[in-house]
């Protein structure tokens, strides 16, 4: 029996990628800069195709190269296709043209991989709607490699990004019931410490016209001209509102901390703007710092555990599903750990496997809310949020923050120390582990991954009581082998 064809998605991306490079770009009356595309087919007998921006013809986009001019009478329905920018959605081109995304599905392939979101406002979020509208699975790239188109096309995204500021009234975002005006709300209703934060960042220091800046918020979807009169929508209601949860039950965060037998409480329902730096400070007078060796250890992981917080918070206001009524952001602090709770799934396409491994594509539930918090610099819009909290947790020596799905909650895990992560295990798996083991644990959690030789020097233990430490975890379900052999890599199984 003939093996099957074997499928590998990032050795797929890395071929559309390598295929973009070559590109040729065609000069335009305009002076528009034209982006670098390419796209890779994979077919069922594991042959695969690819064909760039330009190829054969000036101005073809690579998906018509590739699936008009290469494969034009081929079936295509139970193929992949990989193109590294989001295809152009219908109207996007000029009449009578199809988009690409019409004709991916003219040519019935169900699944699709994207680089990239195209931010020019005749795409911009577009062409993935209508693929998924039309029952296509679309994935994104990983992170890593969206970086690489970023900065192929770095020109192409600073000019589409710039449109779509000037276009920002167009914007449609993912939840429309918060893009509208709400009843019996105005100006008055929203707080101006918020207001005058946001202005700061927004517009820099120095005196402002007030209907400049409502001016602004307007272009934002953040406020509304109604007969005449300024009024907030659902969206600036919950960024600037003194009191959102009066109009919205499951806005503001409920904080919870866990210590020596007693519960300590506290509701943040004020402006949305206002809650990450609130939640901080209410943590910072709560809880103890924690006990290292050195004063420049403990200031660097304390600070880097709010660090981590903070980002936490943001992602939860920012991505949580607003939809889910019945559901607040929940703050749960024990002196060990923190959990961020954010009611909803993660937004197709990104999985929980890419936050668990922080390689999540850049893709926003809320895109308004989002633009804001990056306005105020507490989240930014190109995705190395992720990142950074891996990295930043790597530097102080802490367990990687870790994701779990607890329906309806996207459960995000920080911990305080380095040994948090070990005191936290199963009181039945802790019973398990020695104490080398234990240390090993710490260490283990600190990088997501490792292997025999780096957990045997890092540990200072002889390679064969490596591989019995390792082998334990496993057997309790800490660890999963990925590999065989010297190659073999150990990662941290997240529940």
């Amino acid at each position: 029996m003939a093996a099957k064809p074997k499928f590998n998605s990032r050795e797929l991306m890395e071929n559309a990628i390598a295929a973009m490079k070559q590109s040729i770009s065609e000069p335009r009356v305009d002076g528009d800069v034209t982006p670098k595309v390419g796209a890779a087919l994979w077919k069922p007998d594991g042959t695969i195709e690819t064909a760039f921006r330009g190829e054969l013809r000036y101005g073809d986009h690579a998906e018509f190269t590739l699936l008009e001019r290469k494969n034009r009478s081929n079936a295509l329905d139970s193929c992949i296709l990989f193109a590294t920018l989001e295809p152009c959605a219908p109207g996007a081109r000029n009449h009578p043209k199809l988009s690409c995304a019409e004709r991916i599905v003219n040519a019935r392939i169900k699944e699709v991989w994207v680089g990239c979101q195209d931010p020019h406002p005749k795409v911009a979020g577009k062409g993935f709607r209508f693929l998924k509208d039309k029952g296509v699975i679309v994935h994104f790239f990983d992170r890593d490699l969206q970086e690489v188109i970023e900065k192929e096309n770095d020109e192409f995204f600073r000019q589409a990004q710039a449109a779509a500021e000037k276009q920002k009234h167009e914007w449609t975002p993912a939840i429309a019931e918060y893009d509208k005006v709400m009843q019996d709300v105005d100006v008055n209703d929203l707080w101006s410490d918020a207001l005058n934060s946001y202005e700061l960042m927004l517009m820099g220091k120095g005196r402002h016209k007030e209907d400049e800046f409502y001016r602004r918020l307007c272009h934002q979807g953040l406020l509304e001209k109604v007969k005449d009169k300024i009024r907030p929508t659902g969206f600036g209601l919950l960024l600037f509102a003194r009191h959102p949860r009066d109009m919205m039950a499951q806005a503001g965060i409920l904080g919870s901390i866990f210590k020596d037998g007693k519960d300590e409480l506290k509701d943040f329902d004020g402006p949305m703007v206002l809650a990450p730096q609130q939640t901080i400070q209410w943590l910072r007078d709560k809880l103890p710092n924690p006990i290292l060796r050195t004063e420049a250890q403990r200031k660097e992981q304390n600070e880097i555990y709010y660090e981590l917080i903070r980002e936490g918070v943001v992602n939860a206001l920012v991505h949580r599903d607003y939809g889910i009524k019945q559901a607040k952001i929940q703050l749960v602090v024990t002196e060990e750990k923190t959990v961020i709770r954010s009611p909803g799934t993660p937004m197709e396409p990104v999985t929980l496997k890419q936050l668990q491994e922080f390689n999540a594509p850049m893709f926003s539930r809320n895109p308004r809310l989002h633009a804001v918090f990056n306005t105020m610099e507490l989240a930014e819009e190109r995705g190395f949020g992720l990142r950074s909290m891996r990295d930043r947790a790597q530097q102080a020596g802490l367990p990687l923050p870790s994701y779990a799905w607890n329906e309806p909650y996207l459960d995000l895990t920080i911990y305080r120390t380095a040994e948090s992560a070990t005191k936290t295990l199963d009181e039945v798996i802790l019973t398990e582990l020695n104490d080398a083991e234990k240390k090993g644990w710490s260490f283990i959690v600190s990088s997501g991954t490792t292997t025999q030789s780096e957990y045997a020097r890092e540990m200072e233990v002889t390679p064969r009581t490596a591989q019995r430490h390792l082998s334990h975890f496993v057997d309790l379900g800490l660890l999963q082998r990925i590999g065989s052999g010297p190659a073999t890599t150990y990662q941290v199984i997240q529940s």
